[in-house]
C-alpha cells in the first residue's frame, strides 16, 4: 500500500491521490489552533486501513486526551486498536527510554540520541502491517526550547524527516516560537499542511501547500471540527507552555 486516504470526504478532496506512504508530513501554525486534530484524522484512518500508530505525546500530559480526540473528531475507538498502538510520553527527568508497560514508553526525547532509540524500540513495538508503521508527534517544537540539546534535536528531526522512509511521519509544529527553526522542517517534509484558526467562535482552517509526487488542491478550507473541542486543545496547548517549556529549558 502506498497511498492511504483519510476517509473524510472534504480531506480527501483536496488530496484525490492520496497522502503517500514512507513520506514525513509536517502541519505547521500558530500554536492552540488544532493541528493534532488534523493529525488525529491521518492517524485514525491509518488504523482503519490495517497500520500501526507510534504517539509522541510531548504536549499531552496522558495519552487519555489523544483517545478521546480521537474519538470525538473521527469517531475511533483507540481501544478496538490496542495491539497497533504505542504511546511515547515525553520524560525530561529521565536519561533515556524505558517501557513502563504494555505498548508504553517514557522517554527524554530532548536528548538527540534517545530521540533516535525512542523512535526504534517504539516502532519494534508495533505490527509493521497493512500501510505500515505511522509515527505521530505533536507539538515537536517544545523539544527546541532546550539550551543545550536545541541545535543538536533540530537536526536529528531533520534527518528523520528527510532520509528515514522505513516508516510514515505526520508531525505537527507550532510556528508561534522558533520560526527560523520551524521553517527548516517546512523546506524539507515531504508533504505540508498549513493551518490557522480565527475566533470567535474558535474555527480551523487548513491548506495543503505540497504533497509529494501527487497532485493536491491548494484550496483553503475550514475544518469541520466543533468549536468546543478546538477550545479543549487550546486549553491543553496552554497547559503544556506552562507545564513543559519550563523543563525544558533547564535541560
Amino acid at each position: 500500500m502506498d497511498r492511504i486516504y483519510t476517509d473524510q470526504e472534504w480531506f480527501d478532496r483536496l488530496i484525490p491521490e492520496g497522502i503517500p506512504t514512507h513520506s514525513s508530513t509536517l502541519i505547521t501554525g500558530p500554536g492552540g489552533s488544532g493541528k493534532p486534530l488534523i493529525g488525529n484524522l491521518i492517524a485514525a484512518a491509518w488504523l482503519r486501513h490495517g497500520g500501526s500508530v507510534v504517539f509522541l505525546s510531548l504536549q499531552y500530559p496522558s495519552h487519555d486526551f489523544i483517545i478521546a480526540a480521537l474519538k470525538n473528531v473521527a469517531q475511533l475507538d483507540l481501544d478496538q486498536y490496542k495491539e497497533r498502538t504505542v504511546f511515547v510520553e515525553l520524560d525530561v527527568s529521565r536519561e533515556d527510554v524505558i517501557l513502563t508497560s504494555a505498548n508504553h514508553f517514557k522517554a527524554n526525547l530532548v536528548k538527540p540520541d534517545v530521540w533516535d532509540e525512542t523512535i526504534k524500540q517504539a516502532c519494534s513495538a508495533a505490527p509493521n502491517e497493512g500501510p505500515g508503521i505511522l509515527v505521530f508527534g505533536s507539538a515537536l517544537n517544545l523539544l527546541l526550547f532546550s539550551p543545550t540539546y536545541s541545535k543538536a534535536i533540530l537536526g536529528r528531526m531533520k534527518n528523520t524527516i528527510r532520509y528515514d522512509k522505513r516508516h510514515t511521519y505526520l508531525f505537527t509544529v507550532s510556528t508561534t516560537a522558533m520560526a527560523s527553526e520551524i521553517s527548516q522542517l517546512e523546506a524539507i517534509a515531504d508533504n505540508l499542511i498549513r493551518s490557522y484558526s480565527e475566533k470567535p467562535p474558535l474555527r480551523l482552517f487548513m491548506s495543503i501547500n505540497r504533497m509529494k509526487n501527487s497532485s493536491f488542491a491548494a484550496d483553503e478550507i475550514e475544518v469541520p471540527i466543533p468549536s468546543e473541542l478546538l477550545g479543549e486543545v487550546k486549553e491543553v496547548a496552554d497547559h503544556s507552555r506552562l507545564r513543559v517549556i519550563p523543563l525544558i529549558k533547564k535541560i
